[in-house]
């Protein structure tokens, strides 16, 4: 079980960027894949990016690929993601998710992340 808290979501205008952040309390942070989804109302969870324990392997949605980075400092038990080139249709609550199996095993599937963050909620104006 690991404890995640998600900050950094604030009104920004297209074509603007945002650093998004995911600390953990638990020392264990580094054994974990992470992962950032987001989801608007009425509708799914939609995968992001995912990132390896230990940082080497990454993967993301193809609607974000080029724009959005995932990375991660397992010294300060902390996700980022940095969003640059925002759209009005990246408006959402993003929410980070922790997982002890290898990213292979969960990659982009939010149903096989067993701990999630609270969501911070980013908004593109146009």
């Amino acid at each position: 079980q690991v404890h995640l808290v998600d900050s950094g979501g604030r009104l920004v205008q297209a074509g603007g960027s945002l650093k998004l952040s995911c600390a953990a309390a638990e020392w264990t942070f580094s054994w974990y894949t992470m992962g950032w989804f987001r989801q608007t109302p009425g509708k799914e969870r939609d995968f992001v990016a995912a990132i390896s324990s230990s940082g080497d392997r990454t993967y993301y949605a193809d609607s974000v690929k080029g724009r959005f980075t995932i990375s991660r400092d397992n010294a300060k038990n902390t996700l980022y993601l940095q969003m640059n080139d925002l759209k009005p249709e990246d408006t959402a609550v993003y929410i980070c998710a922790a997982d002890p199996n290898d990213i292979v095993a969960v990659g982009s599937d939010p149903l096989k992340y067993k701990n999630w963050g609270q969501g911070t909620q980013v908004t593109v104006s146009s």
